[in-house]
């Protein structure tokens, strides 16, 4: 239980309501921020302003999937009002109190190392990365159907990347009945993909891979679709960008060629943000309640 924990949710989207339900069931001390369009009732949670004063006793701050832009604006769909995470904040919290996130932007990270508050990013957790590319690759597969007019079944399609999402998704679509093919960079995941069934090949040879490919789907955060594998690909091949911002893509050259490409991250909290909220409930809680323990054990 989470009995005497202090914890502040700030900003966020559906996914959050998710977190708020799953900590007052541990008996958590909820005050969230950025809520004020929210109708919906949270028994023995506090609607709080958003001041430096609300973390001086927070043993954890809860930012959104994407912690804060570049200049410190929190994300927040609940409330027309602008949240900004600033030196004052930090400042405020207790030294034992971490900031937890899905993943951090350079801003957070050193703000954080700045005031020398801990900062988890949950999504780096093989455990929750591994849960969450389960509905990514449902909405990757969603937005392939809505775009194209063949089926995924005996289709080619391209998975770039055979992390935790790539693999996950080209499981799924070769479940589906698609060609698979895996760009990948390494060795050891070349023999990997084959052994999987997939058709593995080496990013370097991506240009000349993507001819007759119908769906190319991308979860390397660099730019690896670039003009020469774009202008390689037919006139009615999709592009189903899965990275964090700005993706891979040069997307000016595929709107140029007339390529439809679409850069698609946070898909989990799209099509799916009860599942994806209790993935990063879990692992807020499994990771706050492995802090106190620490906490407890220390003389």
């Amino acid at each position: 239980m989470l009995t005497g924990v202090e914890v502040v949710l700030a900003g966020g989207d559906a996914r959050q309501l998710e977190v708020i339900q799953k900590l007052t069931e541990m008996d958590a001390s909820v005050s969230i921020v950025g809520f004020d369009r929210l109708d919906t009732p949270f028994p023995g949670v506090s609607k709080a302003e958003w001041t430096p004063e609300l973390l001086r006793a927070a043993d954890a701050l809860l930012l959104p999937a994407v912690g804060t832009d570049d200049d410190g604006t929190i994300a927040a769909v609940f409330t027309d009002r602008e949240l900004k995470l600033s030196d004052p904040f930090l400042e405020a919290m207790p030294k034992w109190g971490k900031v937890y996130t899905g993943m951090a932007k350079p801003y957070l990270r050193r703000l954080c190392e700045k005031h020398q508050i801990g900062l988890v990013e949950l999504f780096e957790r093989d455990d929750v990365a591994i849960y969450n590319s389960i509905p990514t690759a449902e909405g990757a597969v969603m937005m392939a159907i809505q775009n194209t007019d063949i089926t995924i079944h005996g289709s080619t399609c391209i998975v770039l990347g055979l992390g935790r999402t790539g693999m996950t998704l080209a499981r799924t679509l070769q479940g589906l009945g698609a060609k698979v093919k895996a760009g990948v960079r390494r060795e050891e995941t070349f023999a990997r993909a084959f052994e999987m069934g997939y058709e593995p090949f080496y990013i370097a040879d991506l240009a000349r891979q993507a001819e007759g490919c119908d769906l190319l789907f991308n979860t390397i955060p660099n730019m690896i679709i670039t003009a020469q594998v774009i202008s390689r690909l037919p006139l009615n091949a999709v592009i189903i960008d899965l990275a964090s911002k700005p993706g891979g893509t040069d997307f000016r050259f595929a709107e140029k060629r007339g390529i439809k490409a679409m850069l698609a991250p946070g898909l989990p909290g799209i099509v799916a943000p009860k599942t994806a909220g209790r993935i990063i409930a879990n692992g807020l809680i499994q990771m706050i309640l492995e802090d106190s323990r620490q906490r407890g054990e220390q003389p």
